[in-house]
């Protein structure tokens, strides 16, 4: 796994083999990235990572700038390294333990951007749950989009927030955004 742009470009990040995680690809990380530095000032929002894993898109986000990043995963292992990484680099992410339904039931804090990687294997109906917590808690800032990173498998262009998709190879990229 490797940092592709901002102060930290070209690091290479080894994770510990024994996390239960599928990191974004560099190729799908870059066109999230372009779409992003398009709508975005980077380093003037705040960022929520839920299934954070290793930390790859928050540590993208903390490389570019980004001053306050929330990264949520349920696996210990996984908020440790993320602890452990974000110290070292000096990164202004607050990697959190908490289960992520329940974590978005109880926040709230508002975000930017909010960018879920879940499992591949969720069934639809989680998918839906997701996007509609974020929704009905109002934590999207004005302006702001919620992204679920998900196979070709799965299709979520029929919720009402939904607003476009983006495929890199096997990695698709659903946006979603409130009215407000």
């Amino acid at each position: 796994m490797r940092i592709i742009s901002g102060k930290y470009k070209s690091k290479r990040l080894t994770a510990p083999k024994k996390l239960p995680v599928r990191p974004t690809t560099d190729m799908a990380k870059e066109g999230l990235f372009n779409i992003l530095n398009n709508r975005f000032y980077l380093d003037e929002i705040n960022v929520l990572d839920l299934f954070a894993g290793t930390g790859n898109i928050s540590f993208e986000f903390g490389s570019r700038g980004c001053p306050e990043i929330v990264a949520v995963d349920s696996y210990a292992g996984c908020v440790q390294y993320i602890s452990k990484i974000s110290k070292e680099l000096e990164l202004p992410i607050n990697p959190i333990k908490s289960d992520v339904f329940k974590y978005l039931e109880r926040s709230k804090q508002q975000a930017h951007i909010i960018f879920a990687d879940p499992p591949y294997n969720f069934e639809d109906s989680l998918f839906f749950k997701l996007v509609d917590l974020v929704m009905v808690n109002k934590l999207l800032e004005a302006s702001g989009v919620l992204i679920v990173e998900h196979s070709d498998q799965t299709n979520l262009s029929s919720h009402s927030k939904f607003t476009e998709q983006r495929k890199y190879g096997g990695s698709i990229f659903s946006f979603f955004e409130s009215e407000e």
